[in-house]
């Protein structure tokens, strides 16, 4: 799903550290939909809710749209979809030990599930709130440019399973877009979105027993019909098996004045 990339560097810094007093700790909020699908437009609501919002006083909510395919073949074919969002949302259901795949489901931090709710996920996103986070911190340099390198380093990580090294990932999210769907469920209205995931692939996996920094660098490039001004980049730590959440952060592409 991610050719080859985006214009920025991108540095960043995970330390095995619960965030300091006054920070809002991080919590991913992810939402499976598709424009085929009728009950999601208002989960798509809340995503744009949760993000605009923040809810949550201890929490800084990110969050990233996957529209999955499976509903393609259902009379309109969703823009923003993904065969690889439909296997990322098979394997959530793998972890949840169930047949748990459909639209609109949220995942919050990658340990709970339910309909795209706003009381479920303002819970869920107190409660992951309160874990300890590894914390990420990230740079870009040069922004708002439409290919560049992309660099990232994780620091040591304390506390990881051996059975189950987690795999950081980057994202490129895409807010502000709009469909008029012609086909379908949703036939004849405009759908909005927010966070639209437009790019996402993993960095590698980080092992526990490394001594020095995890170092990876590779090159990006965001399409040049994309608004660079409405996108952000999003870093996460997950693990592979379990799927939990261990860390995340996100920035927009461009400076806010640009």
């Amino acid at each position: 799903m991610i050719r080859s990339s985006l214009g920025l560097a991108l540095v960043c810094s995970l330390f095995s550290l619960q965030a300091r007093a006054g920070d809002r700790s991080p919590v991913l909020v992810e939402l499976f939909t598709s424009e085929g699908c009728s009950s999601c437009p208002p989960a798509d609501a809340v995503l744009e809710r949760l993000e605009r919002n923040q809810p949550v006083p201890n929490a800084q909510i990110i969050s990233l749209g996957f529209h999955v395919d499976y509903w393609n073949q259902l009379g309109w074919a969703d823009p923003f979809s993904s065969a690889a969002f439909s296997l990322r949302q098979e394997e959530y259901s793998n972890a949840f030990g169930g047949d748990r795949i459909y639209t609109p489901q949220m995942v919050v931090d990658g340990a709970r599930e339910f309909v795209g709710e706003e009381s479920k996920a303002i819970r869920s996103v107190a409660e992951a709130s309160a874990r300890p986070k590894a914390r990420i911190e990230m740079t870009l340099s040069p922004r708002c440019e439409l290919s560049s390198k992309l660099k990232v380093s994780v620091g040591q990580v304390s506390n990881l399973s051996k059975a189950d090294p987690p795999e950081l990932l980057v994202a490129i999210t895409a807010s502000g877009l709009a469909s008029q769907v012609r086909r379908g469920e949703n036939a004849g209205r405009t759908l909005r979105h927010t966070a639209v995931v437009r790019q996402l692939r993993s960095l590698g996996e980080v092992q526990r027993q490394t001594t020095q920094d995890f170092v990876v660098s590779t090159q990006l490039s965001v399409d040049k019909a994309w608004k660079r001004s409405a996108l952000q980049v999003v870093a996460f730590l997950q693990e592979k098996k379990g799927r939990h959440i261990l860390g995340a952060v996100a920035k927009p592409l461009c400076d806010a004045a640009r």
